[in-house]
């Protein structure tokens, strides 16, 4: 805050009038609603549950990986003995006795498990108390880095990692990233991340074959790879069926039918044709197509992952094009079809899983405990607040006002609070990279802020130059700076298989918000509290 000649102020009250300002206060406002802090958050938050556990059995749903953070399942009671965090929830369930039943209350239901032999399958973490993501850095895991034996069409690539994102959801495990990334030799990698698991568990998972089986009864229909040559996942002949649209259901829903096609090898065909031969048909309701005595399981590395009903008109027939079906539901017409579309996409990468002759190679594992990870975030926490701390010290020196320091530490906030809202927005992942991308975004947003006071305070003692060319000419140098920042860290996505990508699109995410938000908001401070 700058005094004019005779010391005084101009009204503050205009600087609230001010639609820049307005608009800080409106993306400020966007940001909190985003991070969504509850602070008073308790309870053991449900990571992942173990295929065919205890917990499964009971019917505790596995987590989505799209879930918000704060929306996760928690742990609150086991056997009415409160949970208020996760060293709790370890402490009531390291010693559980089998064929012994427990109570699991949730945030969401009431589960009743019958203890076997098994652990109870189920992984959890302290409740998060904000919408922002934190990485392997932070949090803990393990992130595994692979390369395909030879290069693969984009296509091939992407089918390749949704196969991938299946294999490793039949096991439970939802909180995870599957995602492609080169390097700036144009090598093609996998980067996987799964939070909560050792190194051992994701090798083991990720060395698997992806074995695909569709079965009739105890009889095996086909495999993927070799008896599945083609999954169809083109718009001729794919997607919603016309024929049968979408309709009501009893309990009120809409559901809405999709329909695809797959060609088979002939000895597959005729295999199918003898296992169907002695099956008998269903007669159906009027309107609905009659369909046979068994259904086709499919299964997954030995998982079942859905069952299908077969057509009455493939009894006995060794039919080498076949078309699946199946259905979605919603409470409107357009939720219905877009699950059905959904659907439709997660059966078809089933079918095509294992169907792809590429060896991956571990290039790099690299671990990180829990424990470790939440050092991590304490310092990355400490080493944040210190650098602001240090930036507001030498400002007070440099200009000998603290009045005029508040103001460019109050940016800087704002900064950082805007950034943590996008990324909480988008789903993105602060890791230590992103923590050190915020850091040189808050830092450029310093210099920046730097620029335009001097440029104020240029001939305010004898009005030289007008407030407009100022400005002007502080905006000038602030966006050849931003530009500069940008095009320095697009080569950073790719470089080393993108495992900087973090600290490069936070950067430049950081610098942006400066740049169009929070730079003409200060402007606005700097024209309302200068006395020209």
């Amino acid at each position: 805050m700058v005094f004019g000649d005779e010391g005084q102020m101009s009204d503050p009250k205009k600087l609230l009038k001010n639609w820049r300002v307005l608009f800080l206060i409106v993306c400020i406002i966007g940001a909190l609603i985003s991070i969504s802090p509850q602070p008073w958050a308790d309870g053991a938050a449900i990571r992942s549950i173990q295929k065919n556990s205890s917990a499964e059995l009971a019917g505790i749903p596995i987590p989505s990986a799209d879930l918000k953070p704060t929306n996760r399942e928690r742990i609150t009671a086991i056997n009415n003995r409160p949970v208020i965090n996760v060293a709790d929830f370890e402490q009531l369930t390291k010693n559980l006795e089998p064929n012994r039943t427990i109570t699991i209350k949730t945030t969401k239901s009431t589960y009743r498990l019958l203890i076997s032999e098994k652990p109870i399958g189920i992984t959890a973490f302290d409740a998060p108390i904000t919408n922002i993501r934190t990485g392997l850095d932070l949090q803990g895991g393990t992130r595994v880095l692979l390369r395909p034996e030879k290069k693969l069409p984009r296509d091939d690539l992407q089918t390749l990692i949704l196969s991938m994102k299946q294999r490793l959801n039949v096991y439970g495990l939802s909180d995870l990233s599957v995602r492609d990334a080169t390097d700036l030799s144009g090598n093609q990698f996998i980067v996987v991340e799964i939070a909560g698991v050792s190194e051992e568990e994701v090798q083991s998972l990720l060395a698997k074959q992806g074995k695909f089986e569709a079965k009739i009864g105890n009889d095996t229909a086909f495999v993927g790879g070799k008896d599945i040559t083609f999954v169809c996942r083109s718009a001729e002949c794919s997607g919603l069926d016309p024929s049968a649209g979408c309709g009501a259901t009893p309990d009120g829903q809409v559901a809405c039918r999709f329909r695809f096609s797959i060609t088979l090898t002939e000895e597959a065909a005729k295999r199918q044709a003898a296992i169907t031969n002695t099956l008998q048909i269903i007669p159906a309701a009027p309107g609905f197509a009659s369909y046979l005595s068994k259904p086709i399981d499919l299964f997954l590395d030995d998982q079942l992952v859905d069952t299908l009903q077969i057509g009455a008109d493939l009894k006995g027939s060794p039919a080498t094009q076949i078309s699946i079906s199946g259905s979605g539901v919603g409470p409107t017409q357009s939720a219905a079809s877009d699950n059905a579309l959904r659907e439709m996409n997660r059966l078809q990468t089933v079918l095509i899983t294992g169907s792809l002759p590429v060896k991956l190679d571990i290039i790099k594992t690299d671990a990180i405990s829990s424990s470790l990870g939440e050092k991590f975030a304490k310092n990355a926490v400490v080493i944040s607040l210190l650098s602001i701390l240090a930036v507001v010290v030498i400002l007070i020196i440099a200009y000998r006002k603290l009045l005029l320091a508040i103001p460019i530490f109050l940016a800087m906030v704002c900064e950082v609070l805007i950034t943590l809202g996008l990324a909480a927005f988008i789903g993105w992942n602060i890791d230590l990279a992103a923590v050190a991308g915020i850091i040189a975004a808050v830092g450029t947003g310093v210099d920046d802020q730097i620029v335009m006071t001097d440029e104020a305070l240029k001939g305010s003692k004898t009005n030289v130059r007008s407030w407009k060319d100022k400005m002007k000419n502080a905006f000038f140098i602030i966006m050849g700076a931003y530009l500069t920042v940008v095009v320095a860290m697009v080569p950073l996505i790719f470089a080393g298989a993108g495992l900087l990508k973090g600290f490069a699109i936070t950067t430049i995410i950081g610098v942006s918000v400066g740049v169009f938000i929070t730079r003409p908001a200060y402007a606005a401070f700097l024209e309302t509290f200068f006395d020209k």
